[in-house]
């Protein structure tokens, strides 16, 4: 499998969650107050720390790391109502008149909602990554969960109020029932893989020691 598209999605993820954290950060929800350079210059050993994260899970050359500079979600760039909109899955809907999206009201709800969209879809890219390289959910599942606690920083920089065990749930009742369903056409292998992430994940997030229920697989 061409691991590209997979390092995409995380990569995409991760750029919604940068976009939204520096909204975030400015306390006002004005955009023109939003500069995603000075989110990120304070935070770069975080940022660092989260890139080597996703290359060790991914097993992702250098090449293919370097598509998260292609994409230029971690330079400096505008953060526009149209990109809060794209992360928002257009939740919040269009208002009348269109300008209404750069209201503060409105751009902390997309904020709200994208922050839990695109962890969540964080971690489902993880995992796929970490699946089709053979990463065994053992080690796997440790160098996600450590990703997740950086990128939940970066999400909610001042009142950080979701945990990587939200987002681990979340993403169980929105991505495992598709999956793992008797009418799913995924492979028995990615079944037993999300199976086996999903219980790993669990286990480290609770605090739980290892030799704990095991999945069915």
């Amino acid at each position: 499998m061409d691991p590209a598209p997979l390092a995409r999605a995380v990569f995409a993820a991760l750029g919604g969650i940068v976009e939204i954290g520096a909204v975030h950060s400015t306390g006002t929800w004005l955009l023109p107050d939003v500069s995603v350079g000075a989110f990120l210059e304070p935070r770069q050993d975080d940022l660092r720390r989260l890139l080597e994260g996703v290359r060790v899970v991914g097993r992702f050359s250098d090449e293919v790391m370097a598509v998260a500079d292609e994409l230029g979600y971690f330079a400096d760039h505008e953060v526009s109502a149209a990109s809060l909109l794209l992360w928002s899955d257009g939740i919040v809907g269009l208002p009348d008149p269109v300008e209404r999206l750069e209201e503060p009201e409105l751009v902390r709800r997309m904020c709200r909602i994208g922050a839990d969209l695109q962890l969540t879809r964080l971690l489902q890219a993880l995992v796929t990554a970490a699946l089709a390289a053979g990463t065994e959910s053992g080690e796997g599942a440790t160098g996600i969960v450590g990703i997740l606690r950086v990128a939940c920083g970066l999400a909610e920089p001042t009142d950080a109020r979701t945990t990587p065990a939200d987002v681990h749930r979340i993403w169980r009742v929105a991505h495992l029932p598709g999956i793992l369903c008797p009418a799913s056409d995924a492979p028995e292998w990615g079944k037993a893989g999300h199976r086996s992430y999903d219980a790993e994940l669990e286990r480290l997030l609770r605090g739980e020691p290892p030799g704990g229920v095991r999945p069915w697989v």
